[in-house]
């Protein structure tokens, strides 16, 4: 069939509450133009993040009926580990709370002063983990990614003659260990092939360097390699992410991703002396090892979420549904990074706003436009989130790259959902030339996206309170 439609049907709904455009205006100036403080309710679609705001299924909320709340030896405990040592074939599974607690326990017990760790691209929360150590998060993303427009399948890869640069001027010594993050979030959620993997760990193996892949769209990645690399055609996406991590010690997870479930996490790896000492750190501050600083129910939601996000026609689906959103805005004069991603669509804001100079924060400003022409809230991820501010001098570095990421929540939006953000970002489009640009009037000294604030450079263009056409649902 031609036409893909959504595997499930609805069994609940959530009401959505519309705001008018001078509504939103006043909301973006409370919270000082920074969609992570503006209040959940007063957003009309939400594309921030893919990460917790899944619509759970009626087999996860079955089982959480299940959910052994035991302190210790919960048997919910271990039908989750038994699911991720048979998806992913690690011996260890270590349940946190969520990502970035894994990171801290990880990076904790592996990271000192000096260290190096190279990725593909970290993400904002893994860099932040590793330089809170005194390390340098660094990143080698293959060339290809330098071309926005290019359709090359896998532009999530690590340039592996860059990797093998740096381990011949920094020295093996200084990098305890690698990672990988599939899909590569912050690149444009592209994904990584199988042999770029390979090759990475056959580089590392060299030198002694283990390899950790940040798993949090694994089944995503799985899935782009199944229909993009020759040979993987014929197999099955559960095979695919297994010889995936055929090729690396361990992995941290997110499960608020592909884990289909609104919290949790974990580690997983074989090295049973590593694993010792994270769960030492671990009941320090997340709780007891089976349980991790997760309720029961939660361990039960991941371990079946785990399992349907390995589903084909799911993953169908989902690619569907971001080509979808993709060709519409593209159709609409609004420039995305190529090919689609899974898990988001991400716009150029640098292509898309020429006249605004990265340091006037083009990404920011295109991400305070959606929301107020239409109750649109996505993520910035360019300067704001990656940019350098040096305390002592003032000084600001620029991102790679300026993009917003329109995020798919998993099983939330419909088809005439997309089709409201393509109209609305149709009107941006329109007035693009009438834009200008923002500034940081506070910023914190780590993670600034979360909680700086800001304010536009002219009062009549950035956040421009001239009405316009309103979307059609945005009265």
């Amino acid at each position: 069939m031609k036409t893909i439609i959504e595997p499930f049907r609805s069994k609940m709904v959530e009401p959505i509450k519309f705001t008018t455009r001078s509504q939103r205006m006043q909301i973006l100036a409370d919270a000082g133009y920074n969609l992570f403080q503006v209040k959940a309710e007063d957003v009309i679609i939400d594309l921030l993040t893919d990460s917790g705001t899944a619509a759970m299924s009626s087999e996860q909320w079955a089982a959480m009926m299940r959910g052994d709340e035991s302190y210790a030896g919960c048997a919910s405990y271990y039908r989750f580990r038994d699911k991720v040592a048979d998806i992913f074939g690690f011996s260890q599974v270590i349940p946190v709370h969520q990502g970035r607690a894994a990171e801290r326990l990880f990076f904790g017990c592996f990271v000192k002063p000096g260290d190096i760790v190279p990725s593909n691209t970290h993400f904002d929360t893994t860099r932040a983990n590793i330089e809170a150590r005194g390390a340098q998060a660094v990143d080698l993303p293959c060339v290809e990614v330098q071309s926005p427009d290019s359709d090359h399948p896998f532009k999530g890869n690590i340039d592996i003659q860059a990797l093998q640069e740096l381990i011949k001027a920094e020295g093996a010594h200084r990098i305890p260990f690698a990672m990988l993050t599939i899909t590569n979030n912050a690149g444009g959620g592209q994904p990584v092939s199988l042999s770029n993997i390979a090759e990475y760990r056959r580089v590392l193996r060299t030198h002694n360097i283990p390899l950790y892949v940040d798993a949090a769209r694994f089944a995503e990645n799985a899935y782009f390699i199944q229909r993009r690399e020759a040979g993987q055609m014929t197999k099955s996406i559960r095979s695919i992410a297994r010889e995936v991590f055929s090729h690396a010690d361990g992995c941290l997870m997110s499960a608020k991703k592909d884990g289909m479930a609104n919290m949790g996490g974990f580690i997983a790896l074989n090295d049973e002396q590593l694993a010792a000492k994270i769960k030492e750190s671990l009941i320090l501050t997340e709780g007891f090892p089976t349980y991790g600083g997760l309720s029961g129910r939660d361990l039960e939601a991941i371990a079946v979420g785990l399992e349907e996000v390995l589903s084909e026609d799911y993953l169908q689906y989902r690619e569907a549904a971001a080509r979808y959103l993709y060709n519409g805005l593209t159709e609409n004069g609004v420039p995305c990074i190529s090919p689609p991603a899974m898990h988001a669509v991400y716009i150029n804001a640098q292509a898309f706003l020429r006249h605004i100079p990265q340091s006037q924060l083009p990404g920011q400003v295109v991400a305070c436009q959606l929301y107020l022409e239409g109750g649109i809230r996505a993520c910035e991820i360019g300067t704001v989130m990656f940019g350098q501010h040096d305390p002592d001098t003032g000084a600001e570095s620029v991102a790679r790259q300026e993009l917003v990421r329109l995020a798919i929540p998993r099983r939330v939006y419909t088809q005439s959902h997309f089709d409201y953000v393509i109209e609305v970002a149709g009107i941006l489009a329109q007035g693009k030339e009438e834009l200008s640009g923002m500034r940081i009037v506070y910023q914190p000294p780590a993670l600034r996206h979360f909680t700086a604030t800001f304010a536009p450079l002219t009062t009549t263009k950035g956040c421009n309170p001239a009405p316009r056409r309103p979307a059609s649902a945005a009265v």
